[in-house]
């Protein structure tokens, strides 16, 4: 049980599908209620609603005096969230074997978080949340997307706390696989006592 005076994590969560009742944001969604049932704070950022510009590698944001990335646009509104953040949540359907363009375009822009004292996501934990539409997880792309995190949360030194992942081509089918959802809430604990 936590003390009045005991600060509360937040949690910042990026939905990378183009639907806001996605599998994938469903996931996150019940990873979002397990973090809150624990005493977390969360804020979600649906992806595909927002004006986010692709890295133009400049490196202005590694400039000498530089405070992140040059580019203004609501990509702004998750750096703010990210800085104040204890843990994070990406959640994104697989589209041809990786995560969304929506949540790849944030990741990337991410890069300008990395400064000379590490990257701003470091120490802190991070879950997974994917739904994919094949049969298989290796044959979806599933595989490679937790794979492709898996080695960049090493890079920046973020450990995944956990990951939720399902088959589900039908929108919002889900909630329909109590042990799934019941995982995911866990996860949310797990993600909010890390």
């Amino acid at each position: 049980m936590k003390s009045k005076n005991a600060k509360s994590k937040k949690v910042v969560i990026l939905l990378g599908s183009p639907r806001k009742k996605a599998n994938s944001t469903l996931l996150a969604e019940a990873i979002a209620k397990g973090a809150q049932a624990s005493g977390a704070e969360t804020q979600s950022f649906f992806l595909h609603g927002m004006k986010i510009a692709p890295c133009k590698a400049c490196e202005g944001c590694h400039q000498p005096g530089s405070k992140g990335c040059v580019i203004r646009d609501d990509m702004d509104a998750i750096y703010d969230a990210a800085r104040n953040a204890d843990a994070f949540v990406f959640a994104s359907p697989i589209y041809w074997f990786t995560v969304s363009a929506q949540l790849k375009l944030a990741m990337d822009r991410f890069y300008a978080m990395l400064g000379p004292k590490g990257h701003l996501f470091a120490s802190k934990p991070i879950a997974l949340a994917f739904a994919y539409g094949g049969d298989d997880p290796y044959d979806s792309g599933c595989i490679n997307a937790i794979r492709t995190f898996q080695d960049a949360m090493r890079f920046i030194g973020a450990p995944i706390t956990g990951m939720v992942y399902a088959q589900a081509g039908k929108a919002g089918e889900v909630t329909a696989r109590r042990a799934l959802m019941r995982e995911a809430r866990d996860l949310g604990r797990k993600l909010a006592a890390a």
